[in-house]
């Protein structure tokens, strides 16, 4: 249950609010007065708190800070008259989430305390659980295969260091849960966490969004509105689907990973913020620079480390692990008693490509499991076109030709790309060191796969993706026609980068 705390002296508004959410999974509390409020505050800790600004002689700034003593991650919605406003204001420049103004608009009070939840879930919720730990979030990383297995060292090694992070990988991937793993086990983790989609808000709007705006920037503008970058001072900021932000707000947005400062739209006043900025896009960011529609400068300063999130079709040894976990949630949300998954379904799911990554294996999961009968899922219930994937490939492919000097060439490869400060140097070095490491696997074993996988210690169905990924035909009585050696790197062949 989410709870919810109104601290507000005027009677009908505890009515009210706890009308408003009757029919949800929310727990109301009200208090009348300053004092009992924080003794609420203290017992229940709840995860949002509407605040009247006046409480009697209480001042509502005063009554923010101390709420926030009890927890720095509250998140605080003030609930202002017109003439007070200027206190809901300077509320938010220290932390507050958002003010509405009395009389209460029942829809906007819904959508806001909504938002609120979700923030409040980001940062609460672990995207990391511990082994052995009886937690069981909503939703959480997955996948002990060598791919995970590296981005959560990868997360563990630059979480705690003080610089922006961008999170590369296609959609469905898992981006925003990498957001929250880097900032849970930050050292701004008692700080606020805000995240906003680029890519879902109006052009005219995100810069007001970002940094705010005074009263009459522009037309609508009736009040004077604090941004994510000030709500979230001394926090981190998500950048989510950054690549479809406009070249206007990449302008505002670089000055202030340069220097910390900024203006609000239609404001001359300079602010000054300390924020840790996590990025996420599944556009090729290289591309975009080439056709001018993202700043080189702003790619440089977004990426002070970046994080490369495998597609599914490059997991194919966590989707037995994926399946068990969604198929434990989605029978609770579903009503479904399904207990097991037959051999022969998980064999179809670690063959299907998964354009759409884990979003779309929790979709067909939950289209199975409505469709399903009895305990086992069986493959009649997957959707038809997993069916339609190709068989399994015979257990022994064409050997490819191996060069002696390929690891040389690797490693002038990697010290160029370095010197030159080119992009994605460590996929396209792991890329082309898989080509390497899988060609010499094949030779040593005569081209048969089971042996070649058991040789470098990875699963078969891993070694079968990546011999896909490379472009060599696996399919079942077809003698793959290219070598290894002879495919173009992946910055040269669009088909093996994932994100174009």
């Amino acid at each position: 249950m989410r709870t919810l705390l109104l601290i507000d002296d005027v009677p009908n508004i505890h009515f009210t609010v706890e009308q408003v959410f009757a029919d949800e999974a929310i727990r109301v509390f009200s208090a009348a007065t300053a004092e009992e409020g924080l003794k609420l505050a203290a017992r229940e800790l709840p995860e949002v708190v509407l605040l009247d600004v006046r409480l009697g002689n209480t001042s509502g700034l005063e009554l923010f800070e101390k709420l926030r003593q009890i927890d720095e991650r509250v998140l605080i919605i003030f609930i202002t008259g017109h003439g007070s406003a200027d206190i809901a204001i300077e509320a938010m420049k220290l932390g507050a989430f958002e003010y509405l103004v009395k009389p209460l608009d029942f829809d906007r009070l819904r959508d806001v305390v909504h938002q609120a939840f979700e923030i409040s879930r980001l940062m609460r919720v672990p995207a990391v659980v511990d082994e052995g730990s009886s937690l069981e979030p909503a939703e959480r990383m997955i996948g002990n295969g060598v791919a995970m297995q590296f981005v959560c060292k990868q997360i563990g090694r630059v979480a705690a260091q003080d610089v922006n992070v961008l999170i590369l990988g296609e959609s469905g991937t898992g981006k925003e849960l990498v957001a929250r793993a880097l900032y849970q086990h930050s050292r701004r983790s008692s700080k606020p966490f805000l995240a906003i989609n680029c890519g879902a808000i109006a052009e005219s709007l995100l810069e007001s969004e970002l940094f705010g705006h005074e009263r009459g920037a522009f037309t609508g503008a009736d009040r004077k509105r604090i941004g994510k970058f000030e709500q979230c001072d001394g926090g981190t900021l998500f950048l989510d689907e950054a690549g479809d932000m406009p070249l206007a707000t990449q302008v505002k947005l670089l000055r202030v990973l340069q220097d910390g400062t900024f203006e609000r739209v239609g404001g001359n006043e300079t602010l000054k913020v300390n924020v840790r900025v996590i990025a996420a896009t599944n556009q090729n960011l290289d591309a975009l620079i080439e056709r001018g529609a993202f700043r080189r400068d702003l790619f440089y300063r977004l990426k002070g480390v970046s994080v490369h999130l495998p597609p599914l079709r490059e997991r194919s040894d966590d989707i037995a692990e994926l399946a068990h976990y969604f198929l434990f949630r989605l029978n609770r949300q579903v009503g479904t008693t399904v207990q097991s998954i037959a051999p022969e379904t998980l064999e179809l799911l670690q063959r299907y490509p998964w354009p759409g990554n884990i979003r779309e294996l929790q979709s067909v999961l939950r289209e199975a499991l409505i469709a399903a009968a009895g305990s086992v899922l069986m493959p009649q219930f997957l959707p038809p076109d997993l069916h339609q994937v190709s068989l399994p490939e015979a257990d022994s492919v064409s050997v490819p030709a191996v060069r002696p000097n390929d690891w040389q060439e690797l490693g002038a490869f990697v010290e160029t790309a370095i010197a030159r400060h080119e992009a994605d140097v460590y996929r396209r070095s792991i890329e082309r060191f898989d080509k390497q490491i899988l060609s010499r696997a094949l030779a040593q074993t005569n081209g048969h796969q089971a042996n070649a996988a058991t040789l470098i210690g990875v699963s078969r169905p891993t070694f079968r993706s990546k011999l896909r990924a490379l472009g060599l035909s696996v399919e079942k009585n077809l003698t793959a026609s290219v070598a290894l050696n002879e495919i173009a790197p992946s910055g040269d062949n669009p088909s093996i980068d994932g994100n174009e």
